[in-house]
């Protein structure tokens, strides 16, 4: 696959962001606005309580969350999101056990060239559906998923659920393992990010990203294994897989690469249990201009941090 990326590209996100709980509140902890700097301003000044908002909905609904239109919807900053041309968004609430850490917020821009996909799929019947998802231009590919299913540990929803583990599926388009493969390649879309969404309660969500060439939703994706059994006594995390535009395959498993907590961007995640979200000249960037890193809690402890970079 020719993962050759025009570093002035537009990605499929536009900007990303971490609620986090305050008292009876979420306030702002971190975001990447990419120069929306109005769009910055008012959301600095923001807070939500429980069920107020994007993020207080996926608080109060222990779910993640899609918002494909603002008009006339529950999203409080429409008028300033609406002055730079953000369309839609979606919130993924970050729990430990009962306990909420944070809500990440993504928010896209909607043209006729963006392509790519943030889909939300629930277990019900012992099947994965299509919860909800937001797909840009890729209507066809939108439509396809709206009508497919998958059993546990089949394509890769089903194989996220099934290993209770973040996976990466390289070659969507042309991958017999991806069962959207045909409409995938017609999309244009050529990597996919899977990994479980842990909510209070007995319902399970796998959250899958899947990027196109021309915008996509990243350059760069890691994935760091923190569980015990993979790191031992010496704690930490070590990266299972990852795969960059640049580079290729991150991933030896000849020359393991680990982080401690605290150890820079991934280690910071690993230390608080809470996303993270750096732009700018930042040390750890390794040169993008962007990152956002998700923890996974397994159990009440933080198993997996899944990264990207743009």
């Amino acid at each position: 696959m020719d993962l050759a990326l025009d570093a002035q590209q537009r990605t499929f996100i536009s900007v990303a962001e971490v609620w986090v709980p305050s008292g009876d509140k979420l306030v702002l902890e971190s975001g990447n606005y990419g120069g929306l700097n109005a769009f910055a301003a008012a959301s600095g000044k923001e807070s939500f309580a429980m069920g107020e908002g994007l993020p207080g909905k996926a608080w109060a609904e222990a779910r993640p969350v899609v918002l494909k239109e603002f008009d006339g919807s529950y999203f409080k900053r429409t008028e300033a999101a609406k002055a730079v041309g953000l369309t839609a968004a979606v919130a993924i609430p970050v729990f430990a056990g009962d306990d909420l850490k944070a809500v990440l917020v993504v928010i896209c821009s909607d043209d006729d060239e963006r392509i790519g996909a943030i889909e939300v799929w629930k277990e019900k019947d012992d099947l994965l559906m299509l919860d909800d998802g937001y797909y840009g231009a890729a209507k066809h590919f939108e439509w396809v998923s709206q009508h497919t299913h998958f059993p546990r540990g089949q394509g890769l929803p089903g194989g996220v659920l099934a290993a209770d583990t973040p996976m990466l599926m390289r070659d969507l388009g042309s991958g017999y393992k991806f069962i959207r493969s045909e409409s995938a390649g017609k999309a244009g879309l050529t990597t996919g990010l899977g990994l479980p969404v842990p909510v209070p309660g007995d319902d399970d969500f796998v959250l899958t990203l899947l990027s196109a060439r021309g915008t996509p939703i990243a350059r760069r994706f890691e994935i760091w294994d923190a569980r015990a059994a993979k790191v031992g006594k010496a704690g930490g995390a070590v990266l299972i897989d990852g795969i960059c535009a640049r580079e290729g395959a991150l991933w030896d498993e000849d020359k393991t690469r680990r982080v401690s907590a605290w150890q820079g961007l991934i280690g910071r995640v690993l230390g608080t249990g809470i996303p993270v979200v750096e732009s700018g000249n930042v040390p750890g960037l390794a040169g993008y201009d962007s990152l956002v890193a998700l923890p996974i809690h397994s159990d009440n402890e933080l198993s997996h941090v899944v990264a990207w970079y743009c």
